[in-house]
């Protein structure tokens, strides 16, 4: 019995310890350019879900989605998402591509979210995500303006061509426009 206890005990401590001295000595991947941890993505994904699930099942939007709350969604998304999110027909922009996990890219029709539940898309603009650079807009933005982007990214794949200038890119001025090249003297 006393050998099965103390393999016990150290059957638990063993990986205990390996563990703390993973991320003690500095083995563990921190840096947005690095791999992921082993079943980093899987753990965080199933983590996510359950939580979504727990609080916002199936959710409706408590306001319509008219031209007035797409509207109103579209002008919080440029301001507060658009940086990570991107526009319609924009690539990924630098500070984007430098985040891990890479944002999702919500006017890119492989990484939309027009299949997902209105209320899950809530949940994270409210709460934000952990570890992934994903802010909680709850306590900035009133619930309304939640719900109006929420609704914004639901309805992205039929948005009509007026909302979808109220999406475009911003045009570069001579104060935002790329510098040039220096060119060097002889």
């Amino acid at each position: 019995m006393k050998k099965f206890l103390f393999g016990l005990i150290l059957g638990l401590l063993v990986p205990a310890v390996v563990g703390y001295c993973y991320f003690r000595f500095g083995y563990a991947p921190v840096a947005t350019a690095s791999a992921p941890m082993p079943f980093e993505k899987t753990a965080a994904r199933m983590a996510l879900k359950a939580r979504i699930e727990k609080e916002a099942p199936n959710k409706d939007a408590p306001i319509p989605a008219n031209e007035l709350n797409l509207v109103q969604g579209a002008n919080i998304y440029v301001v507060n998402c658009a940086f990570c999110h991107g526009l319609p027909g924009q690539k990924a922009t630098m500070a984007a591509k430098g985040m891990f996990p890479l944002p999702p890219q919500l006017f890119n029709k492989e990484e939309m979210v027009t299949d997902d539940p209105v209320g899950e898309t809530y949940w994270k603009v409210a709460n934000g995500i952990r570890m992934t650079g994903m802010p909680g807009f709850g306590e900035m933005l009133t619930k309304d303006q939640v719900w109006q982007v929420s609704v914004l990214l639901k309805n992205a794949d039929k948005l009509p061509p007026a909302l979808q200038s109220a999406l475009a890119p911003p045009a570069a001025s001579p104060t935002t426009a790329a510098p040039e090249p220096a060119t060097k003297k002889k």
